[in-house]
């Protein structure tokens, strides 16, 4: 066995064995039939991404599922791939060309999209390559990209499909506006935002009378088209019909009257602005209103506004503001606290809009998603999150799916000369429909023109599952129908309906089928005051630097100690610190066993008879954590599934144990130990390593390697060795190591307690009626207590004494025992379990309790109750031989 090194180097190993993953091409998949698929495919992050947190986080579980897949003999096929991210990566390039000079005005289409090749070729595989150094095990041969041309073809041919099954079409609808990016948002990408605000009481003149309105938007009143009241309003009764003007322009509008107005609100008086507001518009289209819109697409005022012209929007509104105080129709202003909606992507303030846009119609469509996430058919983990997902699906709203962008994938409909649109695939497709279905046979490419917007990013990324397997261009190809279904899919809870409702309708509806059967929603990674960490707080770790400092094995562990799915992650460096300290248990427990002489046998008997019964206790406890650990881990609690792993190498092996079997120090060298114990121990150290390795795979490997030599003809690496199944467990054992362990604590405690030196042996006596039990124990409560004998006793005995299971045990303390505070310790112990022995009998007098309970509650509780008596009447004995009560 080679020796390996005094101190764990993270950097040295994780290079060298994700060179050697590669390779060999350990994590590369094909469709085998003789093997059971597992498929997982990564949320494709944005191209113009670097590794943050949630990333980190999201990847770990993802890894830690594929690898123990790979593991149990599934052919497990990890798809990595990066998406577009059409608003983000046009307004990087747009920065980018700012930056040298450049307009993106002043560029054609396609010199435009040839900088943001360039970008994507620059910048485009960061985030894959960092999540390489994470250890994470996908199949790179297979990394997508949503603009590939495979992917691209995909995402035409759904939308042209979509479009001649009636479900896509264009219209005038009010859109939700972002004039930063200039482009429209899903209602989805609106993150709603409280604000401090001013409230503007605004008059309206007329020759009939006034009223008076109140808004925060006082930039709008040159789009009004009328003022509404309720009709049954007796404070405006009379003015229903009449006309008044709108301040600073003075153009007349009419009072009407709807019941959508609320008298006792406000002023009981709403100016309505079709134009710019969404409730606004539904009540300008009841009442035929115009629609007057005074905003560019850059926010700011134009020509209809008739005033402020090429003002931005917010420096309109104080102008505006002081221009209505001068003409004295502005009557107060108030501090007001209302709700804003924000784009998403760029942090702007949305903008009503009305425009022409491409539209998907979600009623049918979404209908089998719906049904299929309630009935179970797909599990959302934590379940919790179907509340939120049956209100999305069931009042789901048309999807807005075109951009005003150039970066994506460009919408495929053609405009004929007389703006006649032709939705087809490409030019020549729609040349061919205008042809036929037109008989303009006269007309070329040339008299064709595209439609310049793009389609939402969302648009690409719902067809992930499928496209990923060119389940579109080929669909009866070997791969589709080998991984299609995936399994699992890890994600957050933020793009629930955004990405996973939608990839489940383009599963329902192009594959008849579910794309995953589970969904494990993770939390957000927030910093220890509770704020979700960003860039611009400041408060997000480099994920790249900590795995510098802690190592990826570190990181990966310390991300997942405590993250329940669906639940947030309070982060703390120390998290990493941990699971680094972890990595360096292990190192050091495997160097120590390293460090022993064997040999084929030893001359101490006892010793090798308590190995043999520390091995078989260890065997039986990993057995049970395995059991445990495999439940978890069909639950998706990934967590729990790591800390019973933790567990049980950091408390069971390493502390418990080591310390069993480890070789006694006489004259300050080591003593042998026997080779029985040592290979057993090898074996233990080397299915330890297989079931944390999904966790920590650098350092599992390389112990794994280091254990015994993987020649030819085995298993290669730990990545395809087999992954512990358990076995039988012998709880009887268990129960007797219990004994032990508890035995073995309070002898220690009360040396700490009575400052007696560790190295000074003690005689135990022990009343019991169950001696052989004792017995079999003897050698290793002598070796972990320091006990220099075991007495076997039926009266009392000098010393001081303690109940472990009903079984007085009494250490001989000599000179050290305090006979006045033996006593009050005594006496301490046994009020307390007198207290509990009432609070048991009361329990269990109460006839509801003993109605409800389970059965084996109520015999918990009856066997507590025995246990109390037991222990009272050997505190009573123990107090009377003391001379006490």
């Amino acid at each position: 066995m080679a020796e390996i090194s005094k101190t764990y180097n993270p950097k040295e190993i994780e290079d060298k064995w994700y060179k050697y993953w590669i390779d060999n091409q350990y994590f590369k998949s094909k469709p085998n039939p003789d093997k059971k698929p597992y498929t997982i495919v990564i949320p494709p992050p944005n191209v113009t991404g670097v590794l943050h947190m949630g990333h980190m986080m999201n990847n770990t579980i993802q890894d830690v599922l594929t690898r123990k897949a790979r593991m149990e003999g599934k052919e497990a096929c990890w798809v990595p791939g990066t998406d577009h991210a059409s608003i983000a990566t046009e307004a990087k390039v747009v920065a980018m060309l700012k930056e040298k000079g450049i307009n993106k005005n002043d560029l054609s289409r396609e010199e435009f999209l040839k900088y943001c090749w360039e970008w994507t070729d620059k910048y485009g595989g960061i985030i894959l390559q960092q999540l390489r150094k994470l250890g994470a095990s996908c199949d790179w041969d297979r990394t997508r990209f949503t603009m590939e041309p495979s992917l691209y073809d995909a995402v035409i041919d759904v939308f042209v499909d979509l479009h001649n099954k009636g479900d896509i079409y264009r219209g005038h609808r009010m859109v939700n506006w972002d004039p930063q990016a200039k482009t429209t948002v899903s209602d989805e990408e609106v993150i709603m935002k409280d604000v401090q605000q001013k409230l503007y009481y605004i008059r309206y003149d007329g020759d009939e009378g006034s009223v008076t309105i109140a808004t925060t938007r006082p930039e709008t009143i040159m789009a009004d088209a009328a003022i509404c009241v309720h009709p049954e309003d007796e404070r405006f009764k009379h003015l229903i019909g009449k006309k008044v003007r709108i301040p600073v322009i003075n153009r007349e509008i009419t009072i009407i009257a709807d019941d959508y107005v609320t008298m006792e609100f406000g002023t009981g008086c709403l100016k309505v602005t079709p134009a710019h507001d969404q409730n606004d518009y539904a009540l300008g289209q009841k009442h035929g209103l115009e629609i007057i819109d005074i905003l560019t697409d850059e926010g700011k005022l134009n020509e209809k506004a008739l005033i402020l012209v090429g003002e931005d929007r917010f420096v309109a509104r104080k102008k505006i503001a002081k221009m209505l105080a001068e003409s004295g129709n502005l009557v107060k202003e108030e501090d007001y606290k209302s709700t804003v909606g924000t784009s998403e992507r760029t942090g702007a303030i949305i903008e009503p809009k009305i425009s022409l846009q491409w539209f998907l119609k979600m009623k049918r469509l979404s209908e089998p998603a719906l049904e299929n996430v309630m009935n179970d058919t797909i599990q959302l983990i934590p379940p919790k999150f179907k509340n939120t997902y049956n209100h999305w699906m069931a009042n789901v709203r048309d999807w807005c799916i075109s951009r005003q962008l150039w970066w994506g994938h460009r919408i495929p409909a053609f405009y004929m000369p007389d703006g006649t649109c032709i939705v087809a695939k490409d030019k020549k497709a729609a040349l061919k429909i205008a042809r036929e279905k037109y008989q303009l046979f006269a007309l070329s490419e040339k008299d064709l023109t595209q439609d310049d917007d793009v389609l939402d990013t969302w648009f690409s990324s719902w067809l992930w599952p499928i496209s990923v397997f060119d389940g579109f261009k080929n669909p009866d190809n070997e791969d589709i129908n080998y991984y299609y279904p995936t399994n699992d899919l890890v994600t957050a809870p933020e793009i629930l309906f955004f990405w996973v409702a939608r990839m489940i309708i383009a599963g329902y509806e192009y594959k008849g089928t579910f794309p995953f059967k589970n969904v494990y929603l993770t939390g957000i990674v927030r910093d220890k005051q509770g704020r979700k960490m960003s860039k611009s707080l400041g408060n997000s770790p480099d994920p790249i630097e900590l795995i510098e400092k802690y190592g990826a094995d570190g990181v990966r562990t310390g991300m997942l100690f405590s993250s329940p799915a669906g639940n947030d992650l309070p982060f703390d460096e120390k998290l990493c610190e941990q699971g680094r300290n972890f990595s360096n248990k292990i190192w050091n427990a495997f160097r120590l066993i390293q460090g022993w002489e064997v040999q084929p046998t030893v001359d101490n008997q006892q010793s090798t008879v308590s190995n043999r019964l520390a091995v078989s206790w260890f065997n039986t406890k990993m057995n049970k954590v395995i059991a445990e650990t495999l439940d978890h881990y069909n639950k998706f609690r990934m967590s729990d599934a790591l800390m019973s792993t933790y567990n049980l190498i950091w408390d069971d092996f390493c502390s418990l144990y080591l310390e069993m079997i480890k070789p006694a120090y006489v004259d300050g060298k080591g003593l042998p130990i026997d080779q029985e114990t040592y290979n057993a121990t090898l074996e233990i150290f080397d299915e330890l390593m297989r079931l944390i390795h999904p966790w920590m795979p650098f350092i599992s490997e390389e112990i794994w390697q280091t254990i015994k030599e993987r020649g030819t003809g085995g298993v290669p690496s730990i990545c395809l060795a087999q992954f512990p199944q358990g076995g039988e467990v012998n709880e009887s054992l268990l129960a007797d190591f219990d004994l032990l362990f508890e035995i073995v604590s309070t002898v220690r405690n009360t040396r700490n307690a009575k400052q007696i030196s560790p190295k000074e042996a003690l005689p135990l006596a022990v009343k019991t009626e169950n001696q052989a039990r004792y017995e079999t124990l003897a050698g290793l409560i002598q070796k972990m207590a320091n006990i220099s004998a075991i007495q076997y006793v039926i009266d009392k005995t000098d010393g001081m004494s303690f109940v472990i299971k009903g079984d007085e045990l009494t250490i001989d303390l000599g000179k050290n025992l305090d006979i006045e505070e033996e006593k009050a310790a005594l006496q301490k112990d046994l009020d307390y379990i007198v207290g509990f022995k009432k609070s048991t009998e009361a329990k269990l007098s109460n006839e509801r309790f003993v109605q409800n309970a389970k059965p084996e509650i109520i015999e918990k509780e009856r066997q507590k109750l025995i246990d109390a008596e037991t222990k009272i009447k050997a505190l009573e004995e123990a107090l009377a031989k003391l001379g006490g009560r």
